[in-house]
Parts: structure tokens; sequence; C-alpha cells
């Protein structure tokens, strides 16, 4: 059993901190919870209802409020020396990471809604999808400066792991798709090329979804929703109609053959939140 070190500071804004960091967290987990199939009653298989995906976008940008909030109102006023004493979990570099999971998890909401809405254009999606991605890369950046060396510290990096590469995945496969529609050769060779890369980064997202499941503590495997469930099927289908290219994704890389993704601003904004007004008892 490992050991949990307790924290002592003695300090306002360090009590404040803690408790913003938990109302977030609370709110992931309800999020989360959120976008678990439940069973339905007319006997098909387990689904996220409409209702639960939008209470679950809303629960995602109320949590990322409050985690900028905390960023920008609460850790400026902070010491650097304070800032140093701080535990792993309450860092700048790991409160980052969960307000971009948390606006990068919202948007792959809005993607599943445009992927089951046939007015939808690919622009709409590919967009979507671009904005996913920027919103994963900068969460493995913040959270590789963050020493998680617990058990929960390092299955979360196994989940953005996952979360990224299925980012990429997406972003690439939606790229590939407007590629093809152009008229010249070029574009329809990078458009096959973006196809076979979103497939190997299918494969390596399985494969950190596995890893996360078997990582102690030990998680049954999630089944497929939204998104990448219409993805997981498209992806291989699409790719494998373009012919075999040979390479995996750093084979690509290495060659410098993997074409530059569109880079959007991030559309999608959390939900204002500022401290509720001092009860009257505190001015007696």
């Amino acid at each position: 059993m490992l050991m949990t070190q307790e924290t002592a500071i003695a300090d306002a804004h360090y009590e404040l901190l803690s408790l913003l960091h938990l109302m977030a967290m609370l709110g992931l987990s309800q999020a989360n919870y959120l976008l678990t199939p439940v069973s339905s009653t007319d006997g098909y298989q387990p689904k996220v209802t409409e209702e639960n995906k939008r209470a679950s976008l809303d629960a995602f940008l109320k949590s990322s409020g409050i985690l900028k909030f905390a960023l920008s109102h609460v850790m400026t006023q902070m010491s650097e020396d304070l800032k140093k004493r701080l535990p792993s979990d309450l860092s700048k570099d790991t409160l980052h990471a969960l307000y971009m999971q948390a606006i990068g998890q919202g948007i792959e909401i809005q993607l599943s809604f445009a992927i089951e809405n046939a007015k939808a254009t690919l622009a709409v999606k590919r967009r979507l999808a671009c904005e996913q991605l920027k919103c994963w890369m900068q969460v493995k950046n913040d959270i590789l400066s963050v020493p998680l060396c617990n058990k929960w510290g390092q299955k979360h990096k196994i989940f953005v792991d996952w979360k990224l590469g299925e980012a990429k995945a997406t972003a690439h496969y939606f790229h590939g798709l407007i590629l093809d529609e152009g008229a010249d050769k070029d574009q329809h060779e990078k458009a096959a090329i973006c196809l076979h890369l979103a497939e190997a980064y299918l494969r390596e997202s399985k494969h950190f979804c596995a890893k996360f499941c078997t990582t102690m503590p030990a998680t049954r495997v999630p089944p497929l929703m939204g998104a990448m469930k219409y993805l997981s099927e498209k992806i291989p289908k699409t790719a494998s109609a373009k012919g075999h290219i040979s390479g995996s994704t750093v084979d690509f890389e290495k060659m410098n053959k993997v074409p530059e993704l569109p880079d959007f601003v991030i559309a999608l904004q959390p939900e204002d939140y500022d401290l509720p007004a001092a009860d009257s008892a505190w001015r007696l």
C-alpha cells in the first residue's frame, strides 16, 4: 500500500485553491459519469442520451471555468515560495492540464453532435477535430513537467496518451477527407497519407486504452461511444480503400511526410466562475 503524504500550509490562498480543485474534480467526475452508456427500455444496446451529453458538456464547461478562475485569480496572488511548496496535483501545470482536458472533452462531445448531424459539413468536423487535438497536445505538454509518481498520476498520464492518440486519428481523418476532395494528384497523395496516419494513430490509442485499463487500479474496458464509435469503424475502411502505404507514424514523421494540419483558435470557452458573495454572518 502506498503511503500518502499530507500537506500542511497555513495560507488562505492555498486553502481556497484546494477547495476550487476539489470542486473542479467533482465536476469532471460528474461529467464523465454522465457519459456512461445506460441500458435503454427498448432493448437496444446501452447508449448515452443526448440529454446526458448536453449535461456532461455543461459540467465540463463549469469545471473548466472553476480551474480558469483558480489559475488567473488565486494562483496569481501566491508568492513564488508558496507555489514551490504546493503538492503536484495543485501545481500550475497540473491545473492547466485539467483545464485543457475539460475543454478537450467538451469539444469531443460537440464533435459527436456534428457527426450525428447530417447538415454539418466536413469543414466543421475538421475544425472541431483540430481544436480537440490542440487541447490534448497542450495537456500532454503540461503533464510532462509534473512529477506524478503515484499510481493515480501514472494512470492519468496513460489516459492522456490514449485521448491524444484518438484526437490525432480524428484530426487526420477529417483533414484527409477534405484533401481528397481536391482536384490535383498531390492533394490525393496527402489525403492517402493522412488517412493511413489516422488508422495508425487509432491503433496507438487502442494500445494506450488497453494499457490504461490494466494499469493499477485496474479499470474495465470502456465501450465505444460518441465520435469514437463512428470513427473506429470509418477510419480503417476509408484507409483501406486508399490502398496500402507502408510505414508507422514514426516513419512518416521522420521522413517529414506528415501533411500539416490547419491551426484553429479554440472556440469553446469555459463558463464564467466567480466566488460567491460573503455571507452577512462574516460581517458581524
